[in-house]
């Protein structure tokens, strides 16, 4: 079947304004071809696309169908010709992420940065914030800390406080922090965030009686599965929230450090460098 191109950007544009002469405008022609090419394609599909009203157009049920499919399809044609026409010579960029990072944050957001820069190949290595950057050969290392590590230039991207989260079940039966004794406490090997989110909010730590995890994705998803509640960055475990398979019985928070973009200080930064550190900092402070 001969794919009638010029029509079908007449139609998708026409779909949007649901106007001939907004649609007119928009692609430099007249309304009179405008509404030629609609006759022509809806001839062509022996179906109307739009009905007519006083003021503006009304989709038909094949209009609305054939729409979604018209937009996907120009939208790719034209992120394929952007990619094409992308001049600069493709480059490796290896990252190092806290897989807490990785999963929480940086995974939703990555066909964002792939669209919009296309010449970067990117490749992730996830860890539990134990990273050898030189020994890797890692260009950057997203890790949790206080930014203070020897030899490296650190940025500071996120703050991602911790608050204690469970199932709904679970927080039930919990009105006040002191509570929280009755239940197994989820931790990390970072054993002192306990004691220190008690202490925060002025009651002594109860003994810790929840089993250790070498990181936060698996803890999160213990406390998920209704094994205790556990210490998480809340930023980082959104999508856990929404869909309810956690909540947060008390809002209080503890501060513990903070997530950096980092690199060696010895390290120039490449065109894929500065493309991603630009994208990854628009993304934490977009305004």
């Amino acid at each position: 079947m001969h794919l009638p191109l010029n029509a079908l950007r007449v139609f998708e544009a026409s779909a949007r304004h649901l106007n001939l002469t907004h649609a007119a405008q928009e692609l430099h022609v007249t309304q009179t071809a405008v509404s030629q090419h609609i006759r022509n394609l809806e001839t062509h599909l022996g179906k109307p696309l739009f009905r007519r009203l006083p003021r503006g157009l009304a989709l038909t049920d094949e209009g609305q169908a054939l729409l979604p499919i018209v937009s996907e399809s120009f939208g790719a044609l034209q992120r394929a010709l952007e990619q094409l026409a992308d001049s600069r010579p493709r480059e490796v960029l290896t990252v190092g992420v806290v897989g807490t990072f990785a999963v929480g944050w940086l995974l939703p957001r990555l066909r964002d940065f792939q669209e919009r820069h296309p010449f970067v190949d990117l490749r992730l290595l996830t860890n539990n914030n134990r990273v050898d950057m030189a020994g890797e050969g890692l260009d950057y290392a997203i890790r949790f800390g206080d930014g203070a590590w020897h030899g490296t230039h650190a940025e500071q991207i996120l703050e991602a406080p911790l608050s204690p989260m469970c199932t709904p079940a679970m927080a039930r039966g919990l009105t006040q922090p002191a509570d929280l004794a009755k239940l197994p406490l989820l931790r990390t090997y970072r054993a002192e965030e306990w004691s220190d989110w008690f202490a925060n909010v002025g009651l002594p730590c109860p003994v810790l009686r929840g089993a250790v995890f070498d990181s936060s994705l698996t803890l999160a998803e213990a406390a998920a599965q209704g094994a205790g509640v556990a210490l998480l960055p809340v930023k980082l475990f959104s999508r856990e929230l929404s869909q309810g398979r956690l909540v947060r019985p008390f809002t209080l928070e503890l501060s513990k450090g903070t997530y950096w973009l980092t690199r060696l200080q010895s390290r120039s930064p490449t065109s894929a460098m500065d493309a991603f550190r630009q994208w990854l900092l628009s993304c934490m402070h977009p305004f």
